[in-house]
């Protein structure tokens, strides 16, 4: 198995918004384990910018924990995997567990206001 897994991240730890990160961790993934990772910064925020510029990379799945309904139609356009609701851990360790199947996530879909504020709800399994 071969994947590229991209985690928008702030401060070393998974980003609690997506489109407002630092930069985005992309690890590639061999046969289970982290053969690769860098952080990249990403270009300034625009909707629907991020999904396509992170496809550039050969993503196959992100990781996150929280991102809007139009970003994850985007990804799933560039059939590129979403799953969020991830706890606010390093990137390798989500990246690890995601592996090993023992992410715990919860549905954490970001509802814009029209100031494009983020208002998640949280839904525990």
């Amino acid at each position: 198995m071969h994947k590229k897994i991209a985690i928008p991240v702030d401060k070393g730890t998974i980003s609690a918004h997506f489109g407002h990160c630092e930069q985005f961790a992309i690890l590639e993934v061999r046969d289970g384990k982290i053969i690769s990772k860098e952080f990249i910064e990403p270009p300034e925020h625009r909707p629907g910018l991020y999904p396509e510029w992170i496809a550039g990379f050969g993503v196959s799945d992100v990781i996150a924990s929280g991102m809007g309904q139009q970003a994850t139609a985007l990804f799933n356009k560039h059939h590129i995997n979403v799953f969020l609701g991830a706890p606010l851990k390093e990137p390798e360790i989500i990246t690890e567990d995601f592996l090993r199947g023992d992410l715990s996530l919860s549905a954490n879909p970001c509802n814009h206001d029209a100031l494009h504020n983020c208002h998640s709800k949280q839904i525990h399994p």
